[in-house]
């Protein structure tokens, strides 16, 4: 379990291909911090098990899922992702809970400053944005975020000068796809409702 408080941006060294699947190498500091082989650490929102440990990287393996689901496989070396270690039983929760089970990407199409805030508006398709509601919670590539409006195509959010500096969003260009996780009580209340099942495509 998360909280969408992001604790660094990591920066990518390398990403590799290993028997069965992926491996991805992310250097970082403050995640290291009493960090095991088998904790979880989320990588731009995806929750993913620490495989390797040095004093400056960690590695993870990336699953034919977690490829499918996130925009994991297209980082590159040198690029900033957003990091946060798995909640402590103790911990504070800043933000909501947030699972790092990524349920699909979105892509940014606008960013728009007022004052020192920044709206920015990220497409999504509707089988993601029927779990969306203004005022709702949402994680954007693990930070966790709150909804101000839902468009028929799309969500919109603001960023607050804090946030923009912490995380790697406001550094993407317009286009990119980011990965999304929706409210789980969200998906709960669908099934309990007897709606339609829960399901996302790959964007």
């Amino acid at each position: 379990m998360f909280t969408g408080i992001i604790e660094e941006i990591g920066i990518v060294e390398r990403l590799s291909q290993v028997e069965g699947g992926w491996s991805l190498t992310v250097q970082a500091a403050t995640v290291l911090d009493g960090t095991a082989l088998g904790h979880s650490i989320a990588v731009n929102g995806a929750c993913l098990t620490v495989t390797a440990l040095t004093d400056r990287s960690f590695t993870v393996g990336l699953s034919p899922e977690t490829l499918r689901r996130t925009n994991l496989g297209e980082v590159q070396p040198g690029e900033g992702v957003n990091l946060e270690r798995s909640l402590a039983a103790n911990g504070r929760i800043g933000g909501h809970f947030v699972q790092g089970h990524v349920d699909g990407t979105g892509v940014i199409r606008s960013f728009h400053p007022e004052g020192d805030s920044l709206w920015v508006t990220v497409e999504a398709e509707p089988a993601l944005l029927r779990y969306i509601v203004p005022k709702g919670y949402i994680a954007v590539d693990g930070a966790s975020l709150t909804v101000v409006d839902v468009l028929p195509d799309a969500f919109t959010f603001m960023l607050v000068a804090y946030t923009q500096q912490h995380i790697t969003l406001p550094r993407k260009p317009v286009g990119s796809r980011v990965n999304l996780e929706v409210d789980v009580l969200a998906k709960y209340v669908e099934k309990f409702l007897g709606e339609a099942p829960y399901a996302i495509r790959k964007r």
